[in-house]
């Protein structure tokens, strides 16, 4: 594990574009997944699992494969 894995990591201009964009695909899958999935517990797993995936793809703009920070 890097030695910054638990620090605060700000993101670079480019990489704040990056999240935007992927934050904005996460939210547009996370209706269509609202709106079509009928209720109940296995809705209510898929879409909080959706947003651990989304927190996790800005830790990956971030972050190279080691855990360094993606300068």
């Amino acid at each position: 594990m890097h030695a910054s894995t638990f620090e605060y990591l700000k993101p670079t201009d480019e990489q704040i574009e990056q999240m935007r964009v992927v934050r904005e695909a996460a939210r547009f899958f996370a209706d269509l997944l609202e709106k079509n999935l009928p209720d109940g517990p296995d809705k209510t797993w898929v879409i909080r699992n959706h947003r651990t995936t989304a927190m996790w793809a800005n830790v990956a703009i971030t972050r190279q494969p080691d855990g360094s920070p993606r300068i």
